[in-house]
């Protein structure tokens, strides 16, 4: 591995339903998608720049991809993670691990996706400087 890149570049996360996880998850991130097919995969691709920090990836339909509660862990992150779990819960996803602090300047939750995928929530939490 390069020692000038972080471990992970990409993702990917299964659906059954293109249009319905694109739906949902325009919604509850508020992001736009580029459709693509890549490989025979239905792709709805995340938003990405190399202006910022951060990795992108895609929502694929395909046979090979099954969506499950069991697999790969991905944690989006949000600077509201209240209103985020909220419109995730109005869009039909299914409260897993409720906002809860990771000790270390942060909290975390997950839900289950349209899917029936696992998605983690990441908030961190700015320490104030006292002066």
């Amino acid at each position: 591995m390069s020692q000038n890149s972080n471990a992970v570049v990409y993702f990917e996360i299964p659906v059954l339903d293109i249009k319905r996880a694109t739906a949902f998850y325009q919604t509850v991130f508020n992001l736009a998608f580029e459709i693509d097919y890549i490989d025979h995969n239905e792709m709805a691709i995340f938003p990405f720049s190399d202006k910022i920090r951060g990795i992108s990836g895609a929502l694929v339909k395909g046979k090979i991809y099954t969506p499950s509660l069991k697999g790969t862990l991905i944690y989006f992150n949000t600077t509201d993670m209240d209103a985020t779990l909220e419109r995730a819960v109005e869009q039909g996803a299914k409260l897993l691990y409720p906002k809860t602090s990771n000790g270390i300047g942060g909290y975390v939750a997950e839900f289950q996706d349209s899917e029936g995928n696992r998605i983690g929530l990441h908030m961190k939490v700015l320490q104030s400087s006292t002066s």
